[in-house]
């Protein structure tokens, strides 16, 4: 059978000029995206894919009004991940997390401009919102050495000037994380510098229709990895010679296979170093009959975070009685936690009104009752009463809000502990779990 060409450079041969999500079909394209393998387990799911054209569009409207709403020119900003929902552009995600090269101004009339990498200046081509593209907003001393007050200078200069024409008037500007000299830069330009992250983070709290369709392809990406690494652990483990990081490596791979882009943390632990948790994955060999526990914590398909945990036991024998209580205590936690879940409800209620953990597990609890996620883990935080600020978190849920619901329970000097955690969408109702892996069964008791 002949290949041609025209079939060789789609992503997906057995369809037209464009894929389900809207997105060109063409394997060489700029773009990053979904593999095939990832399309055909969704098609086979039954998923309704997004319309990634909707949801930027969606997400520009949305922080434009964020903008608009509080009387600033305009948002400046330099994390990646507000970038990326921003613009939907990505640009050495990680390298760039600790040398900020990269920034993006979007003015109160909708104008978004792009600062990349000079060498790069083609790689948000794709979206047409994004209206010009320019360099140098790399104020980092690596990159500009003494002289990193003179590029502060011209960048900041350059946003005055864009802000003169599509804000005129406006002198408040939010900035998310910018280095010093940008910082001083900006205020020597006049503006009156507001906090860039409580805007972005208000925006992307609420997904949108599509962005939700994302959320439902990136947890089922996720967790057809999860089941990948499960496999892999339960039949090799028994030989003897698997460690943490053969068996997280399986989740890395897997998710990359997919479209995915990167895992945040290594929180996955066996046996005795399970307790206390946050102990990071390493060598150490995995035995049979332990105890396996793991934060996903992951960056997957469409830039959609991830963020779930499971443990469970790896053996041939019955899990102890007081491993089962735990996991059996640490399940009800996060269910009736998560049976609180509605439009309307105050965060200050949810700390309030949380389930109790026993005493002995008091001192170990995680550090959150819920956060929410999107890009990755996203404002609010649901704190415990202990550890609640009055007046930090005075909000209600709202219809599109994501939340991770957690639980640790493990006692201080324990051999173990158990980390549990499901994704949930607030609807207009109530709440709709979007977790589907099941708990493993013989710590539940079964």
């Amino acid at each position: 059978m002949t290949e041609h060409y025209r079939d060789r450079r789609k992503i997906d041969p057995a369809r037209g000029e464009r894929l389900g999500d809207g997105t060109p079909n063409d394997a060489n394209r700029i773009e990053i995206g979904p593999t095939r393998l990832a399309f055909s387990e969704w098609e086979a799911a039954g998923l309704t894919l997004p319309n990634l054209e909707r949801m930027r569009r969606f997400r520009w409207e949305r922080l434009t009004q964020h903008v608009v709403d509080r009387g600033y020119a305009g948002v400046l900003m330099f994390d990646p991940l507000n970038i990326r929902y921003a613009t939907d552009s990505t640009n050495m995600q990680l390298w760039n997390t600790h040398n900020p090269f990269r920034a993006c101004l979007l003015c109160a009339d909708g104008h978004m401009v792009l600062w990349d990498y000079k060498n790069a200046p083609f790689l948000s081509s794709f979206n047409p919102l994004v209206r010009e593209v320019r360099s140098g907003a790399d104020l980092f001393y690596f990159d500009r050495g003494d002289k990193v007050d003179m590029a502060a200078d011209v960048f900041s200069n350059d946003v005055r000037t864009i802000l003169a024409e599509h804000a005129p008037g406006h002198e408040k500007l939010a900035v998310d994380k910018i280095m010093l000299h940008g910082l001083r830069a900006l205020e020597a330009q006049g503006f009156e510098i507001m906090e860039g992250e409580e805007v972005t983070e208000k925006s992307r709290a609420i997904k949108g229709p599509d962005e939700i369709l994302a959320m439902r392809c990136a947890s089922h990406a996720c967790e057809t990895a999860m089941a990948e690494m499960e496999y892999f652990a339960r039949s090799q483990v028994p030989g003897g010679r698997v460690s943490e990081d053969d068996i997280w490596a399986v989740l890395h791979a897997e998710n990359i296979r997919r479209g995915g882009e990167w895992i945040e943390t290594r929180l996955l632990a066996s046996g005795p170093r399970t307790n206390p948790w946050f102990q990071e994955c390493g060598p150490r060999i995995v035995q049979n009959n332990e105890i396996l526990a793991f934060d996903t914590d992951l960056i997957g398909s469409y830039g959609i975070c991830v963020d779930i945990s499971r443990t469970w036991w790896i053996g041939d024998r019955k899990p102890r009685a007081d491993m089962i209580y735990a996991m059996q205590h640490a399940h009800e936690h996060i269910m009736t936690n998560m049976d609180m879940l509605k439009p309307g409800v105050m965060i200050p209620e949810l700390s309030a009104n949380t389930h109790v953990l026993d005493d002995k597990f008091q001192a170990q609890k995680y550090g959150c009752l819920m956060h929410g996620v999107g890009l990755c883990d996203e404002w609010p935080l649901v704190a415990y009463p202990d550890k609640a600020v009055p007046g930090a978190y005075d909000y209600p849920l709202e219809p599109g809000m994501v939340l991770c619901v957690e639980a640790a329970v493990g006692e201080v000097g324990g051999d173990f502990s158990i980390k549990l955690e499901d994704q949930v969408l607030i609807t207009e109702n109530g709440f709709e779990n979007l977790t589907k892996y099941p708990f493993d069964p013989a710590l539940m008791g079964n």
